[in-house]
């Protein structure tokens, strides 16, 4: 599925602010640093549609993107960032718990996983509160291109034996790049074989 046209749509500070929910939508949501927004650009060939910058915990809002007139892609602000108050922290969870619950058409959120680390108590307790919600998620190993093939084997299996301890099954895993593209096209035929997922009747008049 190529991206032929990707539109920054809008950016909002809550659920109830989003777009319309006329469309399937696919969230991507990561902690700080882990190259959300590279890979989004990659993703989109479009090296100026998700903002990059160096200042880590910088996006705070709800961003939608068109993709192909056809769906939406949602980069959801990056947790884990400790230089902001705990005040705003707590509210930024709330704000991004109350999206992924109630936005019916939400069908899968990327969970952007960081390849260097072993695994990071942040990013556990995340996929915690997906099982818990019985929330879809995918999870996308980033930054691979920085590894050895021993290396990026180690650590992912670090990931899985942490999973296994409370997953019987576990979730779609996806290795990527923004560098050289690795991943790209899996992460686009996953959306693509799911956007037959969303039936428009099944969502309320707002």
């Amino acid at each position: 599925m190529p991206i032929l046209t990707a539109t920054f749509v809008k950016s909002s500070p809550e659920h109830k602010q989003c777009p319309n929910m006329d469309k399937p939508e696919y969230a991507f949501i990561g902690r700080s640093n882990v190259g959300k927004s590279s890979l989004i650009n990659a993703l989109t060939n479009n090296r100026k549609l998700a903002k990059t910058s160096g200042t880590p915990g910088k996006t705070q809002l709800i961003n939608h993107f068109l993709i192909n007139d056809q769906w939406y892609l949602v980069d959801l602000p990056g947790y884990g960032y400790a230089k902001i108050s705990k005040v705003m922290r707590a509210g930024l969870e709330k704000m991004i718990m109350e999206y992924l619950l109630k936005r019916l058409n939400l069908i899968n959120t990327f969970i952007l996983v960081d390849s260097r680390h072993a695994p990071q108590k942040l990013d556990i307790e995340l996929f915690e509160k997906y099982g818990a919600n019985q929330l879809p998620f995918t999870i996308i190993f980033t930054k691979v291109d920085k590894l050895t093939k021993n290396q990026l084997e180690k650590n992912i299996s670090a990931y899985k034996k942490k999973l296994q301890e409370q997953w019987e099954e576990l979730p779609p895993i996806i290795i990527s790049s923004a560098v050289d593209k690795r991943g790209l096209e899996q992460l686009l035929k996953s959306i693509e074989n799911s956007l037959g997922m969303f039936d428009p009747k099944l969502i309320p008049a707002e």
